[in-house]
């Protein structure tokens, strides 16, 4: 159901329309599965607002071509997968303490996920 949800997203459909007038290049449909762009890339912006309770932050996450938060809650979780810490391009292993969107409703950015120990170190 969330992936039907996301394919009648009217912004991914937009985006994924515009790409795939790319002069014939095939280009993947949108997914909340898709990677997120690499963390520095002028594309996405990430910033710890604050601490509501010992697990969940709220983010600000700015991200051109996929979605924007001004005030987003991420939840303390084991990693499922392994991914990119989307604050300091670290490698996240299955099963490190980080951070991800709070599931529901589904978000732009399901996929994002940010290591624990560098919100321990990021400043309000």
């Amino acid at each position: 159901m969330a992936d039907a949800a996301i394919a009648l997203d009217p912004w991914a459909q937009t985006i994924f329309r515009l790409t795939s007038l790319n002069d014939g290049v095939n280009v993947e449909a949108p997914s909340r599965r898709r990677p997120f762009a690499q963390p520095h890339d002028s594309r996405v912006a990430v910033k710890l607002i604050e601490r509501p309770s010992t697990t969940t932050v709220t983010i600000e996450w700015r991200d051109s071509t996929r979605c924007c938060y001004g005030d987003q809650v991420w939840r303390a979780m084991r990693a499922r997968t392994a991914g990119v810490c989307a604050m300091s391009g670290g490698a996240i292993a299955p099963g490190d303490h980080v951070y991800a969107p709070n599931p529901r409703p589904v978000p732009g950015n399901m996929g994002a996920m940010i290591l624990a120990s560098v919100l321990d170190q990021t400043p309000l």
